[in-house]
Formats: C-alpha cells, structure tokens, sequence
C-alpha cells in the first residue's frame, strides 16, 4: 500500500508510550533489516509481503508512535493488526478512521476520532477490509 498508518496508544485523549519489548517480540521473526535500535525496521511475513515501519524510543518511556508504510496487503496485514493489539494500540490510517478492537478503547480516543472509529477483528482479513474500504 502506498499510505501511511500510524499505531497509537490513547489514554484520556492522549498519546501514551507503546513498549518497545512488546514491539521487539512481535516483529522480531519478520526483520529482514533495521531493528528497535535504528528506528526502522523492514518487515518481511511469510508469504512474501512486506512492510516498513519507523518507531521512535523515547528511552524508558516506550515509543510515541510506530508508522508503517509500504505495507503489501495479505499476511502483512496480520503481523500489522498481532502488532496494534500486542502494544494495545488504535490503528490510525494517513486517510480515514481509527481502527480499535474493543469498544471500550473508544473513550480513550481524542475527541475528533471517536465518532468515526470502527471496531474490527484484530485479523488480518477484517484489517485488509478496512484498508480497501478507505
């Protein structure tokens, strides 16, 4: 895909860090270059497909955000949605609305994404859906 989407963990409307241990351990077996360390990281998934994601540390406070672009639709989108819900993010495209997991993670979005987010499957077919939807 040629957007952006960006992984954010909201609490009372607020940007709050994602665990950058929780990150390592997810994508751990799909790095093919860059790592935690560099702030990129290329993602390969098993069939082929693959992703770039830039993530921030902000030393013992976690990353702020995860950006994943040039994401090839497939089995990327299940590494994509394991990721969000493993760090307890909101997936937030470039383009479009929030995408949650759980209804009670509505509350904690900013103002302006509560009434346009939609709660999917933490699936890669119900994220793909979304993706083709916008």
């Amino acid at each position: 895909m040629s957007y952006s989407i960006f992984l954010l963990r909201f609490a009372d409307s607020e940007v709050v860090a994602l665990d950058a241990e929780r990150f390592r351990q997810v994508t751990e077996p799909y790095v093919v270059a860059g790592g935690l360390e560099e702030g990129f990281s290329q993602l390969r998934a098993e069939d082929g497909g693959e992703a770039d994601l830039y993530h921030s540390s902000q030393g013992e406070d976690g990353m702020s955000c995860v950006t994943a672009t040039h994401f090839a639709r497939g089995a990327m989108s299940g590494v994509l949605a394991r990721l969000a819900g493993a760090l307890g993010a909101s997936i937030v495209p470039q383009e479009g609305r929030a995408l949650i997991f759980h209804e009670d993670e509505r509350r904690h979005l900013p103002a302006v994404l509560q009434g346009k987010a939609v709660v999917i499957a933490p699936t890669a077919d119900a994220l793909q859906a979304e993706f083709d939807a916008l």
